[in-house]
C-alpha cells in the first residue's frame, strides 16, 4: 500500500469514528421510545404509540448499521497502520471469519471507501427517519 492509500484509510477511519455521534443519537432515540412505550403506552394516542414503535423498530436497523460502521472503521484503521497489509489479505481474513465470501477479484480501495460512505449515508438516513417518527409521536400526543 502506498502512503496515499494509508492516508485514505486513516481518513476514512476518522470519518467513521466521527459518525459515532450519529449512532449515539440513534441509540438514545430508541431507548427513549422503548422507555416511553414501556411506562406510558396505555395513556398515549394510537398515533403516538405507532410512531414510538416505529422508532424502536427502525432502531434495530440503526444498530446493525452502526455495528457495520464500527467494524469498517477498525478495518480501515488496520489498513492505515499496516496490521492488515493488503486487500487480498483483508479479503482472506473476512472470508475466514465468515463475514464475506472470498471474491474472484479483489475490490479496489476506492470501491471499498465508496461502499463505506454509502453505508454511512444509509445510517444517517435511518437516524433521520427515527427522528422524524419521534417528532411525529411527540406532535400527535394528546396534551392533558
Amino acid at each position: 500500500m502506498t502512503d496515499n492509500d494509508r492516508a485514505l484509510c486513516a481518513t476514512t477511519a476518522s470519518l467513521l469514528r466521527a459518525a459515532g455521534g450519529i449512532a449515539a443519537l440513534g441509540l438514545a432515540m430508541s431507548g427513549i421510545a422503548i422507555g416511553v412505550l414501556g411506562l406510558t403506552a396505555r395513556s398515549l394516542s394510537l398515533t403516538s404509540c405507532m410512531g414510538l414503535g416505529a422508532v424502536a423498530i427502525i432502531g434495530v436497523l440503526e444498530r446493525y448499521l452502526a455495528l457495520r460502521l464500527r467494524f469498517d472503521a477498525g478495518l480501515f484503521e488496520g489498513l492505515a497502520h499496516g496490521t492488515i497489509t493488503s486487500m487480498p489479505a483483508l479479503d482472506t481474513a473476512l472470508s475466514r471469519i465468515g463475514v464475506r465470501q472470498l471474491p474472484d477479484a479483489s475490490r479496489s480501495l476506492a470501491d471499498r471507501v465508496l461502499g463505506t460512505r454509502q453505508l454511512l449515508q444509509r445510517h444517517g438516513i435511518t437516524v433521520a427517519c427515527q427522528a422524524a417518527m419521534l417528532l411525529l409521536a411527540l406532535l400527535t400526543q394528546d396534551l392533558q
